[in-house]
């Protein structure tokens, strides 16, 4: 899956990886479906080794533009684990409260404990990208971020935390088809928000905000992975495979217990 980790010595550009690419895997969605229950098995195990040793923090970044499929990773990549370690944040409008401190505050809060995998669901990235589209922050407050992010998260993996950072990549023309889904499934309606039209109308200017993202972020200890996501059952499958081959990487093992257990008689 190295071909879609964005390199800090390299220019990314986003026409570099096509959200239709389908190249790792030689799959039909069927076989997909039952290749993703195997890994979700194989994640469940590595996960439940991560929570018992507890010595490692995995903290997991999804971004992307509206119907991306930030809620359907979660809900399809991490299904079968143990919700007692893995957990869900999603960072909407500040509050008062967090608009008092420095953007990176309420972010610092909800990072992972050792054992423990954390999912933002956006995240402190919404502070170089919505801010600077919208003009809520000006430029010269915006820019310094980049670096601001960059230390911050290399605090975090000095502290024991591995980072992966996900950006879900889908062309404007399968975000139609999806937004177009949720108006003709009344079940579906409630994920339809007018706003993300108007977010939409700004998809150039999202695109270019992006890119400088990955680009000025995508450090070796905080990797961006562009993952193609125009199909879902590859967003998935590639997401799944990376999050395995990291777990895999941290050669865990489970704890010894502190009590000779060897003369214990259970009648």
């Amino acid at each position: 899956m190295e071909r879609y980790r964005v390199q800090p010595d390299k220019k990314f550009k986003m026409e570099d990886i096509s959200p239709d690419d389908k190249s790792g895997f030689d799959s039909t969605k069927e076989e997909a479906k039952i290749k993703l229950l195997e890994l979700n098995e194989e994640l469940e195990t590595l996960q439940e080794l991560l929570y018992a040793e507890g010595k490692h923090k995995l903290l997991v970044v999804l971004q992307g533009m509206d119907a991306a499929g930030k809620d359907g990773t979660i809900r399809h990549v991490f299904e079968g684990v143990n919700p007692q370690g893995v957990s869900v944040t999603g960072f909407k409008v500040p509050t008062d409260e967090e608009l008092a401190h420095d953007y990176l505050w309420r972010i610092h809060k909800a990072t992972p404990r050792r054992g423990q995998i954390m999912i933002f669901n956006r995240s402190h990235y919404e502070d170089v990208l919505v801010v600077r589209v919208k003009n809520l922050v000006p430029p010269e407050v915006w820019k310094k971020r980049y670096a601001q992010i960059n230390a911050f998260e290399r605090l975090l993996t000095e502290e024991g935390t591995t980072i992966l950072k996900f950006f879900l990549h889908i062309s404007p023309e399968e975000q139609k088809e999806r937004f177009q889904a949720r108006l003709d499934d009344p079940s579906k309606h409630w994920k339809f928000n007018t706003g993300d039209l108007k977010d939409r109308a700004l998809w150039g200017k999202y695109q270019k905000a992006y890119q400088d993202v990955l680009n000025r972020t995508s450090t070796k200890w905080a990797p961006w992975y562009v993952i193609p996501a125009n199909r879902k059952w590859y967003r998935n499958l590639t997401i799944a495979c990376i999050m395995i081959d990291t777990l895999k990487n941290l050669k865990m093992k489970y704890p010894k217990n502190k009590e000779d257990l060897s003369g214990i008689v259970i009648k």
